[in-house]
């Protein structure tokens, strides 16, 4: 009994007899357990997390990806690839059309303060921006469900080389003419009964995928 207990509860068998002579019901066992268990996996404090400070962010080196977003209404969504982009060390958000540019107090609530640190710049027009990156080196890649669209988990990566990718939307999606002025469209398959995803949440999926691709 003792040894298949032990399987299941990696504890000493001194433990176990200490505790089990003490209440035969084993209440008092698994609370012990439960506290020891849950001493291994403790929350760390904000103050533990070793963050990096503004400045040291800005020194860092980033990860060869521009975020260009295509005019997001939403300041939220807005604040939120801020925040995602610092997470992951983006080397700039293009903020376009209608996309709404930092300090602004709707934005910091889901940035966090991101938008001070990630680097950011406005370009009036998306077509502008992209033509811009694309003579700067950047391969360009249009998040949007397209004919000839890459699925991303089967998107590979050069890590010689820098990339960039499109936002669109919430309602409209990326413009026609950026992806026409695009390298190529990433699609993020899904199995469900929706045909899309909020732009932070395809922002995060994304940018998760191409940093594991281009980390250093």
């Amino acid at each position: 009994m003792q040894g298949l207990f032990l399987k299941i509860f990696p504890v000493g068998i001194d433990t176990f007899s200490t505790v089990i002579n003490r209440d035969i019901n084993g209440k008092k066992y698994l609370c012990n357990l439960n506290h020891r268990l849950s001493s291994v996996m403790r929350k760390l404090k904000i103050t533990e997390l070793n963050r990096i400070s503004v400045e040291e962010f800005k020194e860092a080196r980033k990860l060869p990806l521009v975020i260009v977003l295509d005019n997001i209404r939403s300041l939220h969504n807005i604040g939120s690839v801020f925040r995602t982009s610092d997470a992951f060390r983006i080397e700039c958000i293009y903020l376009c059309g209608i996309t709404a540019t930092p300090p602004h107090p709707e934005m910091h609530k889901t940035a966090l303060g991101a938008e001070f640190t990630v680097d950011w710049k406005y370009v009036n027009n998306s077509v502008e921006a992209v033509d811009n990156l694309k003579k700067e080196g950047y391969v360009v890649y249009s998040v949007e469900q397209a004919e000839g669209s890459i699925m991303l988990d089967e998107l590979t990566l050069d890590k010689t080389k820098k990339y960039a990718i499109v936002m669109g939307n919430e309602v409209k999606g990326v413009q026609q003419e950026v992806i026409d002025h695009s390298h190529g469209c990433i699609e993020i398959p899904q199995y469900g009964t929706k045909h899309s995803l909020n732009v932070s949440v395809t922002a995060g999926i994304v940018i998760w995928d191409l940093f594991k691709k281009l980390r250093y």
